[in-house]
């Protein structure tokens, strides 16, 4: 299988991390990557750098007023005197239709929806080549491959239209799949990460032309908490184009099975021939996160149960944080796919 991935993507290190009131180290550190793409290349990933694409397919997906706030915002708050390295938000509106303000902290709380998503001197550039590997990944699977691996990090799918949020900043499978349509394709995202994929939902929400289906722990009690309900089904011209399978936390291999055979089903009926995988490895029960118990072999057996769906697909990398499993999880997954 292909891969695509760009050495800049390290650079974004966030330092910043709130649990339960209590700062901590975030999760989601540079490490990630050299970990995933060494088992990558164990199961026989070939890696190539991404295409600088621009803007156009980032411009897409999220509003031109974000992508200004994002390439912009740490140079501003250096400004601010006794600023903090990293961008963090203290205060967020009420609503979206609220004012937007000229201050460099009232734009970090409208565009940021929590503080998981510190913006450091390298956020952007880290984050731009994660969605230009998830945007050639795209475009080599329209080219003909059959599968590619794009290991986007920082991961996207908490990322909405406007607003960064959970480690994520740029939306790395809805700016695929959108790449996918506007070549023709009638694209699903399949999100298998452990955390709803509420940005991705947000995105195509009121939109008929895109499937969008997310296999997660229930939110009642887990991040996002606010998003994931199977009442969600989407709006105006994207009712019934949304479907949420929220399982119980502690879900482990089988009955995870039979929930992806439902996804796999819906996005039949949807008539998809293209498919973008958010391919989150923290469902499994190693996971820092313990929201679900997959196994190591459980990813082998969900990947292989996605390509028996026959659909041209990009895999795109979301969560999965280290532990001693991280590497192993990911080799499987992409042996199941390729198998």
């Amino acid at each position: 299988m292909k891969a695509v991935h760009d050495d800049r993507q390290a650079r974004h290190d966030p330092q910043f991390f709130l649990v339960n009131g209590v700062p901590r180290p975030s999760p989601e550190q540079p490490e990630r990557i050299a970990r995933l793409r060494a088992a990558a290349e164990r199961a026989g990933c070939s890696f190539v750098a991404p295409q600088d694409h621009g803007m156009g397919p980032l411009a897409a997906v999220h509003s031109a007023e974000y992508l200004h706030f994002l390439r912009t915002i740490h140079a501003r708050w250096q400004h601010i005197d006794g600023a903090g390295e990293e961008v963090i938000p203290n205060i967020h509106p009420a609503a979206r239709t609220d004012g937007y303000p000229r201050s460099a902290v009232g734009q970090a709380g409208y565009h940021q929806a929590d503080t998981a998503c510190p913006i450091g001197a390298h956020t952007w550039d880290s984050a731009y080549w994660s969605a230009q590997s998830a945007v050639t990944a795209a475009d080599l699977v329209l080219g003909g491959e059959g599968a590619v691996y794009a290991l986007s990090r920082p991961p996207g799918h908490h990322a909405y239209a406007d607003l960064a949020g959970g480690f994520c900043f740029l939306n790395n499978s809805a700016i695929a799949a959108e790449r996918l349509l506007r070549a023709g394709r009638r694209p699903a995202v399949l999100d298998v990460d452990v955390h709803h994929g509420n940005g991705t939902q947000g995105i195509f929400y009121a939109r008929g032309d895109v499937l969008t289906v997310s296999v997660h722990a229930d939110p009642e009690r887990f991040y996002p908490f606010f998003w994931g309900y199977p009442q969600e089904r989407g709006e105006g011209a994207g009712r019934g184009a949304n479907l949420n399978l929220a399982l119980p936390r502690g879900t482990g291999d089988e009955d995870y099975l039979r929930a992806l055979d439902t996804a796999l089903a819906r996005i039949d009926a949807f008539g998809c021939d293209a498919l973008v995988v958010a391919l989150g490895l923290d469902a499994h029960v190693n996971d820092p996160f313990q929201g679900l118990a997959v196994t190591t072999e459980g990813f082998r057996r969900i990947a292989r149960a996605i390509a028996g769906a026959g659909l041209p697909t990009v895999w795109v990398q979301e969560g999965g944080y280290l532990s001693d499993d991280l590497g192993p999880n990911l080799a499987a997954a992409i042996e199941g796919a390729q198998g």
